[in-house]
């Protein structure tokens, strides 16, 4: 009876024992210490390693299946718990990089490159950062959510809780606050700084968005769906943009309106509130403001709001009503839009000869009186001067032609 006894204490103790001898022999020594300076707390923990050195595991099944890996910390339940030959890999959180199997990764918080296996390179800090992460490489995610729908896209840095959370395969974008880039799936190029920038970006790529909600409207870019290639500086910069293209908006509330327009360039306070127009131009706060519809437009200076539906116009302020000192010149302007002004200078000038008879066409003209039509001069005005049509019949080399020839 007692042989019976002591033999069922002998196997209950070895059964016992069995699960640890299988997971590391020698026996550990205090602290969890093993050879190879291996450091292993908690059931199952560094359960089944071979020849791997200079591994912490703490918690139950860390680094479970590590049999090769080296210098890997695990922290938390199933941290690194599928990891075999990883190495240089830091998983700090219950289930951070858990099915992971690649190298020089950063895992901090819950589930946090959950689904990793051989993407190396990554860095995720938060609450089901790059949770989906499986393949991808080189990405940075510090926030809660932030890529968390990331699977293949590489070389994307994401700061701020669900920035860039759905991406799935879009490459080198820049999210920086909360919800930036919060919808873009699969494009890449786009840089967003600021809370909610880019935020319903879907298509659009190479776009710049720094700025969060600022004056008359929301973050920069925030409205952008399928824009490319557009740079808005300022809270509530190109905030309403979802198509237009190649556009640059700098300061609060620049281009706010802009919903389709392509190719408008404003710099100032609330300036350009153009909507659909095209290849626009407006310095100065407020400047074109109350141009929404028109193309072809360019406004200088502070509070030149512009008129609705314009196109080809051009307004300069700080210049109506000013008087030039003496020896200035008159400045032109030719049919290609080019500034400039003329001068007597011999030097400048060849085939010089007497007018003689050709000083008779001077006194062929005919001045005339005339009003300016409503759409130049609204007020009517009563002028005088020469009719361009007139004066091309007494002689064409006295007028100035337009970019269809006209006179």
């Amino acid at each position: 009876m007692k042989i019976f006894t002591l033999f069922a204490a002998f196997t209950l103790a070895c059964l016992a024992l069995s699960p640890r001898a299988q997971a590391l022999l020698p026996p550990p020594a205090p602290d969890g210490g093993y050879p190879g300076a291996n450091t292993a707390e908690g059931t199952d923990a560094l359960f089944s390693l071979t020849s791997g050195i200079a591994n912490t595991a703490v918690g139950l099944n860390a680094l479970h299946d590590n049999t090769t890996g080296t210098h890997n910390v695990a922290v938390g339940a199933s941290a690194l718990a599928s990891n075999t030959t990883g190495s240089f890999n830091m998983a700090i959180g219950t289930d951070a990089l858990r099915d992971n199997n690649a190298n020089f990764n950063l895992a901090i918080g819950f589930r946090v490159l959950f689904m990793n296996t051989t993407g190396n390179h990554l860095t995720g800090i938060g609450a089901a950062a790059l949770r989906n992460n499986t393949t991808a490489g080189f990405n940075t995610a510090i926030g809660a959510d932030a890529l968390r729908e990331n699977t293949t896209g590489e070389d994307n840095t994401a700061i701020g809780a669900d920035a860039l959370a759905q991406n799935i395969h879009g490459n080198v974008n820049t999210a920086v606050g909360a919800f930036a880039l919060f919808n873009s799936t699969g494009v890449g190029f786009n840089t967003a700084i600021g809370d909610r920038t880019l935020f319903n970006n879907t298509t659009g790529d190479q776009n710049t968005a720094v700025g969060t909600s600022g004056f008359g409207g929301g973050p920069a870019l925030f409205n952008n769906t399928t824009g490319r290639f557009n740079t808005a500086v300022g809270g509530g910069a190109l905030s309403s943009n979802t198509e237009g293209s190649d556009n640059t908006a700098i300061d609060s509330g620049a281009l706010n309106d802009n919903v389709v327009g392509n190719e408008n360039v404003a710099v100032g306070l609330n300036t350009l509130g153009n909507s659909t127009g095209n290849n626009n131009v407006a310095l100065g706060n407020y400047a074109g403001f109350g141009a929404t519809t028109g193309s072809n437009n360019i406004y200088i200076g502070d509070e030149i709001e512009g008129t609705a539906g314009e196109s080809n116009a051009c307004y300069i302020g700080s210049i109506f009503g000013q008087t030039a000192s003496n020896g200035g010149t008159a400045v032109y302007v030719d049919a290609s839009n080019k500034l400039g002004t003329l001068t007597s200078s011999k030097r400048f000038k060849e085939e010089i000869k007497p007018m003689d008879k050709a000083s008779d066409a001077l006194f062929a003209l005919s001045p005339v009186t005339f009003r300016y039509k409503k759409e130049i001069d609204p007020a009517g005005k009563s002028q005088f001067g020469l009719v361009a049509e007139e004066v091309e019949k007494v002689n064409p080399e006295l007028v100035v032609r337009d970019k269809e020839g006209k006179a």
